[in-house]
């Protein structure tokens, strides 16, 4: 039976996770201030909403593995100071420039933080609840994204300064997080006695398809995040006639609260079942987000959001229990980095592309862009999955990898 500190622990990296996607969709509300206020244009939102992912990749490359040398606990606290920066240079920004570099240090922050908090959830979880705690992290990472959507839009519509204020509210919640991860324990028996170094993150040899098969499962929710996120409340307003902010963030906050239901009801789900829904039901969302534009309907507005929720929580869930679950221990940490730089770097590309779509040929011809792109990659992740799955079942003896084979 776990303790009460490991309970604790559990919950505080639960709301590490959780402020990392907050910081991550923090923008989202906002981004159609900017384009009005400031005139720029969905290609300039665009790679705003990229820097993060652009300058967590090298996070992820050089520092992946960091957490299983230094601590949990120590890169948490890096992350968090990073994401405090980051909010905070958004809270003071003049122009675009500010913009850039506060969303650079988001992607270091959460490029830091994000990892080692998934890895404790497991850790300070019960021995065999690693699905258990892929499913509260993806509900706790749409907790999050909802935060994102729900107080950006209320003090964007109703409280003075819609520009600064969400990001203030969301540095306090920052600061006070980091002041309870300081009561994390300093180390975990994962961890591992050597030295850390710089190098690449590490998929032992045993692991590579199993880590294919569920980073681009995982990455199949960031590929869907990249039009929803930056795009979402465009859609919302020009297509589906929304002119109140509250009343879109609440809409687009349905993507977050499906997220989160749907990631509790997806634990009692076999991993390779979710992964397979999650592809189908990420392509039925973007589909549904370009019949919003055929019909300007909030309701079909709503349906989307809440598809493209389930659709992100099943193929985050899946993807990360499955990186998880097949890890050798001290490479567990890597397995994950490995999964959010796949993630991430889809995700780099994807936003600027679709939103330079957007710029060229009007908000329409970018969704059906990105309808069909995007529904490629869910195919190949709905294939790998089946392939994977066959695979293993075929082999019930490796559906654990043993650690003694599990070498660089």
């Amino acid at each position: 039976m776990r303790s009460l500190r490991e309970r604790a622990s559990f919950w505080t990296a639960g709301a590490v996770v959780a402020l990392a996607l907050w910081t991550s969709a923090c923008p989202t509300m906002i981004y159609p201030l900017y384009q009005a206020d400031w005139g720029l244009s969905s290609t300039t939102v665009a790679w705003i909403f990229a820097a993060y992912p652009i300058a967590l990749i090298p996070v992820l490359v050089v520092f992946g593995d960091l957490s299983d040398h230094i601590g949990r606990r120590a890169a948490i606290l890096l992350g968090l100071a990073a994401e405090l920066v980051g909010v905070l240079l958004f809270v003071l920004a003049r122009d675009v420039t500010w913009l850039l570099v506060g969303r650079a240090f988001m992607g270091l922050g959460v490029g830091l933080s994000l990892s080692p908090a998934s890895v404790a959830m497991v850790e300070f979880s019960a021995a065999g609840a690693e699905q258990r705690a892929g499913a509260i992290g993806t509900a706790v990472s749409a907790f999050g994204i909802a935060l994102a959507m729900l107080v950006g839009g209320g003090l964007s519509e109703y409280a003075p300064y819609p520009l600064r204020l969400t990001f203030v509210v969301l540095a306090v919640a920052i600061a006070v997080v980091a002041v309870v991860a300081l009561g994390l324990p300093r180390h975990t028996r994962n961890e591992t006695s050597a030295r850390w170094r710089v190098r690449a993150i590490v998929i032992p040899r045993g692991n590579r398809w199993i880590f294919a098969a569920g980073s681009i499962a995982f990455a199949s929710s960031f590929v869907l995040g990249s039009l929803v996120l930056p795009l979402g409340a465009k859609i919302a307003h020009q297509l589906a006639g929304s002119d109140n902010a509250l009343v879109t963030g609440a809409l687009l906050s349905v993507f977050a609260l499906s997220i989160a239901v749907t990631a509790l009801l997806a634990k009692r789900l076999d991993t390779w079942t979710t992964v397979i829904l999650g592809a189908v039901l990420s392509a039925g969302a973007v589909w549904l987000f370009v019949l919003t534009g055929t019909t300007h309907s909030l309701v079909v507005f709503f349906l989307a959001s809440a598809c493209a929720g389930i659709g992100y929580s099943f193929d985050f869930a899946g993807g990360l229990t499955i990186l998880n679950r097949y890890a050798a221990p001290h490479h567990r940490a890597s397995m994950v980095s490995g999964g959010y730089l796949v993630g991430y770097t889809s995700q780099s590309i994807g936003a600027p592309a679709l939103g330079a779509v957007v710029t060229a040929n009007g908000l329409m011809p970018g969704l059906l862009t990105g309808a069909i792109t995007f529904s490629v990659v869910f195919g190949i992740s709905l294939v790998g999955s089946l392939a994977v799955s066959t695979s293993l079942r075929k082999a019930p003896s490796q559906k654990r990898i043993p650690e003694a084979i599990a070498t660089d």
